[in-house]
């Protein structure tokens, strides 16, 4: 009995781990890694978070959070910390709600995992609708509960985790060219229309490839100092040392439930674009807790399994954002009313979310 549990559960989740390292890995993840370190490393940071004080216009606190989760690539348990700590260095209550939103859930690292696993749609979906429920979020809660704002929140900044010499060596302007550059990889890497064959027969991407690898090379040396270098490989090589092991972990359980659970139990249950199943899946998102990126693989699986993309997206859009552990870490810095406010707006948005999306995919 149990080698009828055991051995296709293990080798399910050894089928999953290996699809997974041969498609995605390599031209996928590695890139978002280097992108992460680059902006965590060389990005001043106070060049964003200064704008986030209560005193800020709307127009520039709000689409200023959503950038920096979305460039700051943190995971779900660095950005508790960073939201204490921009809200406690003056940013107003809406704009950290905002950024702690967006961060986990809308960051590089997800968004690109997403378009390579499940497709361009839904991450397209995934960041303009998390994106629209971040900022209406943040202002429902900034409206509801009010805060004195202290004469000097309005521009205090953080400070800068920047590698010694970043603001002076390398530039602003050098940075973001650098990024982009490494952003042109990921696109190179992971877009189908790069698959397209040359004249010689050699697929474009591994044309390209190499010739944007070189150039990230000779911008690191020419624009940035060498303890520069070594902040960028250095962050790089800590997001991977935290989240591979924990991702790898994540898809092979994913791949040992798909071989274990009855075929179409998700599609009984899940199977279809209802409030009842999108609320069901907010909720089971809601209470499990998956490190950050895990929830892509998750909902691969789910949906081989049988989820209706409605209730999945409403599941991808609630799971890195919101878990227990979160909700007793926020509550800490927000209060109870706020916190249980918070969780309710994200409970709704992502129920709605689903709804929405399920109508339009079909």
């Amino acid at each position: 009995m149990y080698e009828d549990i055991l051995l296709p559960g293990i080798t399910g989740g050894i089928t999953a781990f290996i699809e997974y390292i041969s498609a995605h890995v390599l031209t996928c993840l590695l890139p978002a890694f280097f992108i992460a370190g680059a902006m965590n490393a060389l990005l001043q940071k106070e060049a964003i978070t200064q704008y986030l004080g209560a005193k800020s216009p709307l127009y520039k606190a709000y689409p200023i959070a959503v950038v920096s989760g979305l460039l700051l690539a943190v995971c779900s348990c660095t950005v508790l910390p960073l939201f204490a700590g921009i809200k406690k260095k003056g940013a107003g209550l809406g704009p950290a709600i905002a950024f702690l939103y967006t961060a986990p859930g809308t960051n590089i690292l997800a968004i690109a995992l997403t378009w390579s696993v499940i497709g361009a749609d839904f991450a397209i979906a995934r960041i303009v609708l998390s994106i629209t429920f971040a900022v209406i979020i943040g202002l429902i809660i900034s409206t509801l509960f009010r805060e004195e704002i202290p004469d000097t929140a309005a521009a205090a900044p953080i400070g800068c985790a920047c590698a010694p010499g970043a603001e002076t060596a390398g530039g602003q302007k050098h940075v973001v060219l650098f990024i982009g550059t490494l952003v042109a990889i990921l696109f190179v890497g992971t877009w189908s229309i790069f698959m397209v064959n040359t004249l010689a027969g050699i697929p474009l991407r591994f044309v390209i490839l190499p010739f944007l690898v070189i150039l990230v090379i000779i911008e690191a040396q020419r624009w940035f100092t060498r303890d520069e270098q070594k902040a960028w490989l250095g962050e790089t090589w800590s997001f991977m040392r935290t989240i591979f092991p924990l991702l790898f972990i994540g898809i092979f359980i994913a791949g040992v439930l798909t071989a274990l659970l009855p075929e179409g139990i998700l599609g009984t249950y899940l199977g279809s674009n209802t409030v009842s199943a999108n609320l069901i899946a907010v909720l089971f998102g809601v209470f499990m807790y998956f490190p950050t990126l895990v929830e892509v693989p998750m909902a691969k699986m789910f949906l081989d399994l049988g989820m209706s993309k409605g209730p999945l997206l409403a599941y991808v859009l609630a799971d890195p954002v919101i878990s227990l552990p979160s909700i007793l870490v926020v509550r800490k810095f927000m209060g109870t009313k706020q916190t249980i406010v918070y969780v309710l707006l994200i409970v709704f948005f992502c129920t709605l979310s689903g709804l929405i999306y399920g109508v339009v995919a079909g």
